[in-house]
């Protein structure tokens, strides 16, 4: 698939400037995905799907995103779902993947909305921002909180990822005004009175905690890898991707450039050694992030359990590899000069979607290296601290 990437790169390339005029992906992109099937990575087969190791998936999304950050974002975030839905009760991906192996599903999993108990399933409301994708999605997965008669949130709070199909929420136009990944679509959504049955949603917490994959008798590696690496995963990629295509359009940039003072800036030794540990650092973050995941796909096909300081660390190395990446790019941008910034140069764009895509709540290092420094320690880190670990 990434060879297929690579020959479509023209035709990418060209597209990701419209898609950031329009506020979503171009049809023509979808259309190309869907051709190579890059959602379709972490599917199972019985639904048409690859099943690819994670560092597959993970090196698909970084080469898109290199081309257009914002379809790599959406390789990464909208083709991490079919890695939960394999865990689903099985009716769902029947009425998801019946018809078409290349219906897309959206999210987000923020538990922003209320479901309510009902007779076979649940009366669900709500309203959620960052949906990426959306446009381009027939089914979704939103975050809910289990509320009593009234609508309330019960004590202690149930977390429930509903599952729905297009026809039961709306998308909100002009929900998705942002400086970077404009492409992407990432819109608002909104749920009112739509029923939700029972078998089409999914324990919050036995996902995140690798009892629902069990549960439903998963055997496969890939299907029992922890969620908190999982779902990091394709927008940690996405970002690396997106810095080493901002490095590739700085170094198509500069090669016959010649500075204020007259000189080719390839005969400027500073700006050389900045590019030059530039690219080391995002290399560096690449080859992190894939050796993380190899790390821990190692031990769960092995038969061992991924301990919580395990995973703190994994998350911790996502982090981190995000961070050193994007403060590349800032080093590659700062001496590109006042044209580098020109919005008819590549380079602005990729510099605005590395900084978004660095924003996104699971690169937050705060509760992260907490809990990965406590763990380290010996200490069992508790509530917030566990938090997408």
């Amino acid at each position: 698939m990434i060879d297929q990437v690579a020959e479509l790169a023209d035709q990418l390339r060209a597209q990701a400037a419209e898609a950031e005029r329009i506020g979503r992906l171009t049809d023509e992109t979808v259309k190309l995905m869907k051709q190579m099937g890059n959602i379709r990575l972490l599917q199972p087969k019985r639904h048409g799907g690859l099943e690819v190791h994670p560092r597959e998936f993970a090196e698909t999304v970084m080469a898109l995103a290199a081309l257009d950050p914002s379809a790599g974002w959406i390789n990464g975030v909208v083709g991490v779902h079919p890695y939960q839905l394999a865990y689903a009760d099985p009716r769902v991906g029947e009425e998801i993947w019946a018809d078409d192996v290349d219906t897309w599903i959206a999210s987000p999993y923020a538990p922003q909305g209320i479901a309510r108990p009902v007779d076979g399933g649940y009366i669900f409301n709500g309203r959620w921002q960052f949906s990426s994708g959306t446009d381009h999605c027939d089914w979704i997965i939103l975050g809910a909180l289990v509320g009593d008669a009234e609508g309330k949130p019960v004590t202690p709070p149930q977390i429930l990822h509903m599952i729905l199909p297009r026809k039961d929420y709306e998308i909100v136009e002009d929900s998705w005004d942002v400086v970077g990944l404009r492409g992407t679509g990432s819109k608002d959504v909104i749920v009112r009175d739509a029923f939700v049955p029972s078998y089409r949603t999914m324990d919050g917490l036995k996902v995140m905690d690798g009892t629902a994959q069990r549960e439903a008798g998963m055997t496969d590696p890939l299907y029992l890898m922890p969620w908190s690496t999982m779902f990091p995963l394709g927008i940690s990629a996405a970002t690396i991707g997106i810095a080493e295509g901002a490095l590739a359009a700085a170094l198509d940039y500069q090669r016959d450039r010649v500075n204020a003072s007259g000189v080719a800036v390839k005969d400027d030794p500073y700006v050389m050694y900045a590019i030059g540990e530039a690219a080391a650092d995002i290399n560096a973050a690449r080859q992190e992030l894939l050796a993380n995941v190899d790390r821990i796909y190692d031990m769960v096909a092995a038969g061992q359990e991924v301990p919580f300081e395990v995973r703190a660390a994994g998350r911790r190395t996502q982090v981190r590899a995000v961070w050193r990446a994007v403060s590349a790019v800032d080093e590659i941008i700062a001496r590109c000069g006042g044209n580098g910034m020109r919005m008819d140069k590549p380079l602005q764009r990729y510099w605005r979607d590395v900084h978004v895509g660095q924003v996104h709540a699971i690169h937050n290092p705060g509760t992260v290296y907490h809990a990965s420094a406590l763990s380290s320690l010996g200490v069992d880190p508790q509530g917030p601290l566990r938090a997408m670990i």
